[in-house]
Parts: structure tokens; sequence; C-alpha cells
């Protein structure tokens, strides 16, 4: 009896050991299994990225003409709306984003999941939104969810995520074509610009932004970043804001005028600059044609290109003082001489050259002052192909201005060999047979108003970075094209033109204006047609600014003179100067 009383006893105590043995092996076995299996454990870290932001286009005035806005996005897990308070969500995210209701809730019974109730949400809105995220957590709008998988109890609100950036034009057309026009680019799932034309292409290393902010610290239970020694920063670093010579006030006038005269000439376009003559900064550059950077529309595609640089044309009479020029450079005209009229026609080979107004003997000078063709491509015969060819390159034809901004056009002039052909050479005398851009023409016409010497067109005064510290541009040193006395002697020539030729109606008491007309047919299909180009190139100075002025009217159709078309915008150009005390007239009492 003793001894079954003690195997009893030894097989219980074998059967707890037993027991305990195999669970010790079971708790090992589940250590075992959770230490070799992946498992999501809360990061004890949280980190941010600020996307940097591009640059501004800031006006000569410290207005500015294009800006950048950050986009965010809203998202919402529907799994996670508490049902009883589903309403209240929709009611309260309607008041904070100003989306309507039913919009909203729309979006939320389209499908369950992940949704995204906003893409284009402004920076003020957002705060707004992170605040209202941060209420509807504390007011248990949202409710945890167990994973049933991994049985993790999880939670989410409404984010608010930054998606993207718009380029904003707070001042509409103003400025277009010139400023440009940007195109969005998708980086890595966010929204980012990049500038197609004007000065939106120019500047684009400028101005695209150039290191984004980085955050990366530890978190509280609310995933807030506790910023302390275990925090790493990276500052983010903007793009350049890139400042203008062109003041706002002047540049809506210009404008304004260009508009009125179009409609009143029911012109295809007009365009005009203005620049100081000292140092080629340019003041204002406008067109007639603009667009809204923002909402291009089909009907806008002729207008995305900056005229003044990319439209080449035929010049006509505004190239006679240049080839003039050339003569007396190389000292194979008197101004006095005179030159025979042939009353108004005279015939070269086979061509036949006429003038609007008929003519029996006039001086050299005036041949410039009345804008006589006989009498030009007869001056002209003097000069060897070569002489012409490189003359007219020196002044700038046939090749770019190198103006700070893209696709300007080179244009064309007739080769030397073609310059040795009297008829190439008479009709390339007043402007016919080349093509020149009218900042060519500025930049020409600027070496009379600038002692022969030429300077480069620039657009863009300084650069701006995020502390305001300002690097001013540098100017190109001008260089010598023409002889300062061959200058001034032109100079006289082209204010003699205003005063008593074919640029009367350009005078401004008190300043010292000067300048030439030209009146262009145009070309279609091979063929001149009864359509035109005017112009007027010139100046206007007082005792200490100094400004080359030049004006395109495109195909005018009321009136195909330049007198009446291009001369009083330059008229008004210089009126508004004197208004906004650009010039000072020197009017005796």
């Amino acid at each position: 009896m003793q001894n079954i009383s003690n195997r009893t006893k030894s097989n219980k105590i074998f059967l707890l050991f037993s027991i305990i043995v195999l669970g010790f092996i079971v708790f090992l076995s589940v250590m075992l299994f959770t230490a070799i299996n992946p498992r999501d454990i809360p990061s004890l870290y949280t980190s941010d990225t600020t996307n940097a932001k591009r640059g501004n286009i800031i006006s000569a005035d410290g207005f500015h003409i294009a800006t950048t806005q950050k986009l965010y996005k809203a998202i919402v897990n529907t799994n996670y709306i508490d049902p009883k308070k589903e309403n209240l969500f929709i009611q309260l995210f309607s008041i904070y984003s100003n989306i309507d209701p039913k919009e909203i809730q729309k979006l939320l019974y389209k499908k369950k999941g992940v949704v995204v109730l906003s893409y284009n949400i402004n920076s003020k809105q957002a705060q707004y939104l992170k605040n209202l995220a941060f209420e509807l957590r504390r007011y248990k709008v949202f409710v945890e969810i167990e994973n049933p998988k991994t049985h993790i109890r999880s939670l989410q609100g409404l984010s608010i995520i930054e998606s993207g950036e718009a380029r904003i034009y707070p001042y509409g057309n103003l400025l277009t074509p010139v400023i440009g026009y940007p195109h969005k680019i998708e980086d890595d799932g966010y929204t980012k610009i990049r500038g197609v034309k004007g000065v939106e292409k120019r500047y684009e290393d400028e101005l695209s932004s150039k290191q984004d902010a980085k955050q990366f610290a530890p978190r509280d239970v609310n995933n807030y970043m506790i910023l302390n020694k275990d925090s790493y920063t990276k500052p983010g670093i903007d793009g350049l804001d890139v400042k203008l010579n062109i003041p706002v006030t002047l540049q809506i006038k210009i404008e304004r005028i260009l508009d009125k005269m179009k409609e009143k000439l029911d012109a295809k376009h007009i365009m005009a600059v203005v620049m100081s003559s000292k140092d080629g900064r340019i003041l204002s550059l406008a067109s007639s044609n603009r667009y809204l950077p923002q909402n291009i529309l089909k009907s806008d595609y002729p207008s995305l290109n900056t005229w003044a640089i990319e439209y080449a044309f035929e010049p006509g009479s505004v190239i006679k003082p240049l080839t003039f020029t050339l003569l007396l450079e190389k000292k194979l005209v008197n101004p006095y001489d005179l030159v025979n009229g042939h009353n108004g026609k005279f015939k070269i080979g086979r061509k036949v050259i006429t003038d609007e107004h008929k003519f029996d003997w006039l001086s050299a000078e005036n041949v410039i002052v009345y804008s006589s063709n006989v009498g030009m491509a007869q001056l002209a015969q003097r000069l060897t192909g070569l002489d012409f060819y490189e003359g007219l390159n020196r002044f700038g034809l046939s090749r770019k201005t190198n103006i700070d901004l893209s696709y300007e056009k080179e244009g064309s002039i007739p080769t030397s060999s073609q310059l040795d052909d009297e008829i190439y050479k008479a009709t390339a005398s007043y402007g016919y047979g080349m093509k020149v851009t009218l900042i060519q023409l500025v930049n020409a016409y600027n070496a009379f108003n600038n002692n022969g010497r030429e300077v480069i067109p620039t657009l863009v005064s300084s650069l701006i970075d995020k502390d305001g510290k300002e690097t001013k541009i540098p100017l190109d040193t001008s260089h010598q094209v023409i002889d300062p006395a061959t200058a001034k002697r032109m100079k006289k020539i082209l204010i003699k033109t205003v005063q008593e030729g074919t640029g009367t109606k350009a005078i401004t008491p008190g300043l010292e204006v000067g300048g030439k007309t030209g009146t262009a047919h145009i070309v279609e299909d091979g063929e001149y047609v009864f359509k035109y180009n005017t112009s007027f190139l010139g100046f206007a100075n007082d005792d200490t600014h100094r400004y080359t002025i030049g004006v395109v009217v495109v195909q005018p159709k009321n009136n195909h003179f330049a007198a009446q078309t291009a001369v009083p915008v330059f008229k008004d150009i210089v009126d508004l100067l004197v208004d906004e005390n650009y010039l000072k007239p020197d009017v005796v009492q």
C-alpha cells in the first residue's frame, strides 16, 4: 500500500513537472516567434518635409507681378469616421473649406476608404483645416479600428498634406507676354512650376527653389514633433526673387495707350519699347495682345510670343538713317550734297522706285527728313556690298541683342554679294529685302542718342534672396558702334525730321525729340500685298534723362501711314513720361 501511494505521488510530481516544462517550451516558442517575425512597432520618431517655394517676379516699384501660392489636399479615410458623427464632420469641413456640403457627402459616399476631399486648398485654408483636424479628434469624430492581421488598433483623422504650388498673377494680363507663363510638372507626387516663356523661362534657374526644409525628431503620443537635442533640421531655400527695371505704374498706362490705338486703327497688333539710352535698362516693353497666364485660351496662342523680340519684319524707311550713317562713316556723302529727286520716280535696272511725295532736288540730309526712296536708292550706290553688309551687321541687324529673354530672333539681311547688286542695294537702303525685330531697331537707334555707343537691353535689375539681400545684375559694358561725331550729326538730322519732316506729330515743346517713320508692305505667299507695318523709332531727352523709344503697328486697317499710326503712339508715350516725371521739359514761360 505504501508503494502504491509513493508511485501515485511520483506520477503527480512528474505530471506537474511535465506541465511546467511544456509551458516553458511554449513560452520560449512564442518568444522566439515574436523575435524572428517582423512587427508593426510604432516609431518613436516622426519627420516632416516642407517644400521650398519658387521665387517672385517683382516690378521696379515693388509690386509682385508673379508669385507662388502653395496648394494642399485634404484626405480622410471614411472607415474611421464615426457614423453617428458623419454629418457633423461634413458640416464642419464645409464651413472651413467653403466646399458645398452636398459635394462633400457625394465624395464620401462615392467609395469607402481613403478619399481626397479637395486638391486646391490654399495656405490660409490649410491652417484652418489643420486646426479643425485637431478639434475633430478631440470630439471623437474618428474612431479606432483594429487591424485583423496585426491586432493593432489605429486611428486616422483628417489629413492636410502639401500637394504642390500654383503660380499667381495678381495683375492679370499685365506685362504679358514679357513675363511669360509656366507649366506644371509632377515631382514625386508634388506639383511644381516650370517657366515656358518670357522672364519665367529665362530666369528659371534663379526662380526655382533650391532646397526643401526637413525635420526629423522624437514624437509624443499625439504624433506631435518634440524639438530637442535629438532632432534634426535642414532649412528650406526658396528660389530668388527677380526684380525688373519695369515699373507697374508706367507699364499699365503704356498698355492702355496701345489698347486704345489698336482699337482706333483696327490693327492686328501694336508693340512699344522704352529704353534708357545710357545703360540699356528697359522701362517698358508693351504689347496690345496679352493673355492671362493662369487661363490661356486657344485664341491666345498667337499672343504667347514676345513680339518685340520674336516678330521679324521688313522695316521700311526706318532703315534709311542707318544707311545714311554708313555713307557718313565712309565719307561718301556730305549732308548738304544735292540729290536729284527725279520728280518722284526713278528706274534702277528693271525696278522703278517711287516716292509718296514728288521732289525735284533736295539735300542729302533732307532725303532722311522727307523720306525719299528715290534719293536714298541713289546715295546707297556709293557703298560697296561689303561695306553695306558689315555696317548693317555692326548696327546689330541679323544678330541677337542679347536681351535677357529666351527665343530672341536674329532676323536677316542680304549677303555682301547680294548687296553688290544695284537693285538689292537700292531696296535694302530703304528697308526691304531684310527682316528685323523691334528690339534690334531700338538698339540700333540708341547709338544715335548715346554718342555712337551700343548697349545691351536689360529687363532684370537684381536678384533678391529670402533675407532681402539684393544682388544687382551687372549691366554689360557698352561699345562703340559708330564715330561719336557721326552719331551727333545723325541725331541732328533725326531732330530735324521731327521738327520739319515726316515726324512733326512727335514734337513735344521743351524736349529734345528726334526719330524716323517707316511704312512697309507685307509679303504674303511670296508677293507684296496691300497690307502694311508702320513704325517710328526715335528718342526723347531732357537735360538729364535720355530715352530711346520704338513703336511698331502691325497691319493697321484704318490708316497705313506711319505719321498717322506709329507717331501718335510715340507721342502719347513721351507725354506719359512727362506726366510720370521721367522727363522734365524745359519750357520757357
